[in-house]
């Protein structure tokens, strides 16, 4: 049997147009209807199974069949499918999970334990997604220690799991680097790789870092990652990067000034993800935002009104390929566009 023509309505009179419709809804019904696989429905209409498939396709592109995804009601409040897809064709994502819970209905941004609903959704996205050999790269922060503590004991392995901006501090602020590190290396059976370093430094000390054979092996390995996994900071003082002693008020109000958003591993960027141009770029010891962009698995885990502004950079500039996030930053992103007139009037 050769592949039926299209179907008009100007034929409908003719045997031939009558026997395609016929055939078409007869092949939708065993299809979708009895739940027979497409080479059964070849069999019981005599057809080859090409001739089956064109004949399913025909179906759907003439309005005869229509498919409902339907959430049940209980689950209305957990279940965003929608949401999630029209993130994902917005900004162009591989996959977006929303969960339902509001960040700052969990408590403050600055804590893990705010975290933990969308710890569980990035930590089951992540399991699903790693291979064996696999570098994972992380920034860390309360986002990152939630997946960490969410992580299921020998669901998933990877290679390495590699720290990807400095943590060393002068006050007692505790990043949960040595938490995310061991726990994900524990739990995904992985080898760690510690940068033992400040997040700023001066630039001469900074350059020495990075001659230093430890430290540029992490740095490469950050940089060669397959899969990366981090949140994002405001430009504000209730970050951690302020609440850290990493930054004072004289270096947020410059940045500021030259238009930053927000920052991925101390590094900051403009509203449309672009990198901001200052001193601070050279006393940073983290992968650099270029790296992050070209990474074919970044995973973004944001919630909190504080850090909405941020998260839309990251998807304005294409630094993360997949998404973790609560329903009111979800409304949020889709609330605006995926390019601000504006940014090409902010200071680069």
């Amino acid at each position: 049997m050769t592949a039926p023509g299209p179907i008009h309505a100007t034929d409908a009179g003719t045997s031939a147009s009558t026997e395609d419709l016929r055939l078409a809804v007869r092949a939708a019904t065993l299809y979708y209807l009895d739940g027979l696989t497409q080479a059964e429905v070849a069999q019981r209409l005599g057809v080859s199974r090409p001739t089956a498939g064109r004949l399913l396709a025909r179906a759907r592109a003439q309005g005869l069949v229509r498919i409902e995804v339907a959430v049940p009601p209980a689950l209305r409040d957990h279940v965003h499918a929608e949401t999630e897809r029209a993130l994902e064709e917005r900004y162009g994502l591989l996959e977006a999970v929303v969960v339902g819970r509001r960040v700052d209905d969990a408590g403050p941004v600055e804590e893990s334990t705010s975290f933990a609903a969308l710890g569980r959704a990035a930590a089951g996205l992540l399991v699903r997604r790693l291979r064996p050999s696999d570098i994972l790269g992380f920034t860390w922060g309360p986002e990152t220690v939630a997946v960490a503590q969410a992580l299921p004991p020998g669901v998933a392995t990877c290679a390495t799991i590699v720290q990807l901006d400095g943590s060393v501090s002068t006050s007692t602020y505790q990043t949960g680097t040595e938490f995310v590190l061991g726990r994900c290396a524990e739990q995904l059976r992985a080898q760690p790789l510690r940068l033992p370093t400040p997040l700023y430094a001066d630039p001469s000390t900074v350059a020495s870092m990075r001659a230093d054979s430890l430290i540029s092996r992490t740095l490469e390995a950050g940089r060669r990652a397959d899969l990366m996994i981090f949140g994002v900071g405001a430009v504000s003082t209730s970050t951690t990067l302020f609440e850290g002693s990493f930054l004072d008020t004289t270096m947020l109000h410059e940045l500021e000034r030259l238009g930053a958003v927000g920052e991925i591993g101390g590094r900051f960027f403009h509203s449309d993800g672009t990198s901001v141009h200052s001193d601070l770029e050279s006393r940073t010891m983290s992968v650099p935002l270029d790296d992050v962009r070209s990474c074919p698995g970044t995973l973004l885990i944001t919630g909190g009104q504080s850090k909405h502004r941020a998260a839309l950079g990251v998807l304005r500039g294409g630094l993360a390929k997949m998404l973790v996030c609560d329903i009111s930053c979800a409304r949020y992103l889709l609330d605006h566009p995926d390019h601000d007139p504006e940014d090409e009037a902010a200071p680069k």
